[in-house]
């Protein structure tokens, strides 16, 4: 581009997750548009597709997206950019109806202390590069994100033109959400689109600050599909609404499992948090992952599902390891007969049987979390199980929606990601909007 210059086995299970999630992650924005449900409540907040070219042409626009790539420590070189390739559909449209684009992100955590030594590792420059070939047109690259150089580039660009500028956490002012900073970030703007889901849950300068300073604030085509789905279709959803939740810990889980209550006609629970609840009922887990500060907090949700009236689905069987290794001895037991000296990874066959069942006869259905240790082969078919049960009830019209983290992951590993009505881009963003709270960067939008 052209510049314009100025050990444990949790522990083990994060870095398996965190490899795999790179290894499949590329893939998801390149395929073709297959027919899905469609979502049946859209959320309400203004898109950039509600603009057209007498709104757009010859604005200038300020779009944050989500640029954070992963990159090669070694070399730089980005080695997984389907977060470029998802930010194209918005620039490409506000280009097409004239607009100037000023292009704002985060990539790393510099520190914001010292902008030579955090240019080394964490600038946009590489990054404009690839968002040029994917594009398919010029991309300035701006070597600061205020100031001269910001103005210098505005002043030189001619309708329809993109000029993405450098690293916005180059400022502590960024994560302070600093007033002053976010002023200046929107000092050439006209609008302010928002098409950074991954960190809309932050209320940051430029996912919360800027929009005090601009006459409209919109959603990009990747915030507004997430919202659609993870808010729109999950607070009215058809029913009946099946929620699906697993993961190692009940700690981090609890505020999604009370607020699907509220929606809900079933919840399934699965992976490492179901020992919690086993060991709350008084059953031996063996060495299994157990939360046994939070024993009060599974007995409660137990409680709480009965008094509202929904069906809570826990595992009758589990399949238990001698060790956390891809190599251990395994068994399937009955979770009345778990023994000292086992662990479990993976929910049974018989508790698979029991959950496809419970999901027969939906027509919403909201998957976070995998069933085990889906990484390792052994313990992979509770997970891999439930995707491919997702897969299948789409094509009946039911809206399915793997909502971010490991699920992405575990759907990827089976192949089913077409086959998804949404499969959602954000890690914390997803869980909160899943716990109904409010995004900042949502709140701050303008509504339809």
């Amino acid at each position: 581009p052209h510049r314009l210059k100025s050990s444990s086995p949790s522990n083990m299970m994060m870095m398996q997750r965190n490899q795999m999630a790179q290894q499949v992650a590329g893939r998801r924005f390149a395929r073709p548009a297959l027919r899905r449900a469609p979502v049946s409540v859209k959320a309400a907040k203004m898109s950039v597709g509600d603009m057209g070219k007498a709104d757009l042409e010859g604005k200038v626009v300020l779009v944050r997206s989500d640029l954070n790539v992963p990159m090669d420590k070694a070399s730089g070189a980005i080695t997984d950019d389907t977060r470029i390739r998802a930010a194209c559909p918005t620039l490409k449209y506000l280009s097409d109806n004239g607009a100037k684009i000023l292009l704002t992100s985060h990539l790393g955590r510099p520190k914001g202390e010292n902008k030579e030594e955090d240019k080394k590792k964490f600038s946009l420059a590489p990054v404009a590069v690839r968002l040029q070939e994917r594009l398919g047109k010029k991309v300035v690259f701006v070597e600061d994100c205020i100031g001269e150089p910001v103005d210098k580039a505005v002043a030189a660009m001619a309708n329809g033109e993109v000029a993405l500028l450098e690293n916005v956490r180059f400022y502590k002012q960024e994560e302070k959400n600093d007033s002053e900073f976010a002023k200046q970030l929107a000092s050439k703007a006209d609008i302010y689109v928002n098409d950074a889901f991954g960190t809309a849950h932050r209320a940051h300068a430029s996912t919360e600050g800027v929009t005090k300073h601009v006459s409209k604030s919109l959603s990009g085509f990747l915030l507004q599909k997430e919202l659609d789905y993870l808010d729109g279709a999950v607070s009215n959803p058809a029913k009946p609404f099946v929620a699906i939740v697993g993961g190692s810990k009940v700690s981090t889980k609890i505020t999604v499992v009370e607020s699907l209550m509220e929606k809900a006609q079933k919840i399934i629970i699965g992976g490492g948090m179901i020992f919690t609840f086993f060991k709350a009922r008084g059953l031996n887990v063996g060495s299994s992952l157990v939360e046994d500060d939070k024993l009060d907090l599974a007995k409660k949700l137990e409680a709480m599902a009965k008094e509202k009236g929904v069906e809570l689905l826990l595992p009758t069987d589990v399949v238990m390891a001698d060790k956390f290794a891809a190599d251990a001895n395994t068994k399937v037991v009955s979770i009345n007969n778990m023994e000292e000296g086992w662990m479990g990874l993976d929910i049974g066959p018989e508790s698979l049987k029991v959950f496809q069942d419970a999901l027969g006869d939906a027509k919403t259905v909201v998957w976070n979390g995998p069933m085990g240790v889906f990484e390792i082969p052994a313990f992979a078919k509770g997970t891999l199980g439930v995707a491919q049960t997702l897969a299948s009830l789409t094509p009946k019209g039911c809206t399915t929606i793997v909502g971010g983290g490991d699920s992405v992951a575990a759907a990827e590993q089976a192949g089913i990601t077409e086959s998804i009505s949404h499969v959602s881009t954000g890690g914390g963003a997803s869980l909160e909007l899943l716990e109904g709270k409010v995004l900042p960067g949502v709140a701050a939008l303008n509504e339809k």
